[in-house]
């Protein structure tokens, strides 16, 4: 699995402004279920439950919200770049300006934790996480992610 199997170039948005988490989520979640043709509170609805479970905050700026959603054929990611970094409960505190949500089938547990452990890995990266940071458009940020 590659990210590119995760995330599409139309799938990346950048300078995304929001000022808490859960209407962050809900903006991300509506973006995602729009491109899956899901509807936007069921996405919401299973993104917010997980989050109750402990922060997908993973440290060094970056969120991984995720969820396993029935009805999902393949794992879905969108990538988003904030403006400014937003409180997000994180393991170390520090505001995150990176998310990359991560929607699963929830049939397929061993490509759940495949997906999920490639985007942990890709942005644990500090190259990527400097061009990522550096991105200036959707293009340059899909392309370093990829």
């Amino acid at each position: 699995m590659k990210i590119s199997d995760l995330l599409s170039p139309t799938d990346v948005m950048i300078d995304v402004r929001a000022s808490q988490k859960g209407p962050l989520l809900q903006e991300l979640a509506a973006m995602a279920a729009a491109n899956l043709g899901l509807p936007a509170d069921q996405v919401t609805s299973y993104l917010l439950k997980r989050e109750e479970l402990g922060s997908t905050g993973t440290g060094n700026g970056i969120a991984i919200p995720h969820a396993r959603l029935p009805g999902l054929k393949r794992p879905y990611g969108l990538l988003a770049k904030l403006k400014q970094g937003i409180e997000f409960d994180a393991i170390d505190e520090l505001a995150v300006d990176v998310v990359f949500v991560l929607l699963l089938p929830a049939a397929v547990e061993s490509e759940a934790l495949t997906a999920l452990a490639l985007v942990a890995r890709t942005l644990r990266s500090p190259d990527t996480l400097a061009r990522l940071r550096a991105a200036k458009n959707p293009t340059e940020l899909h392309a370093a992610m990829a």
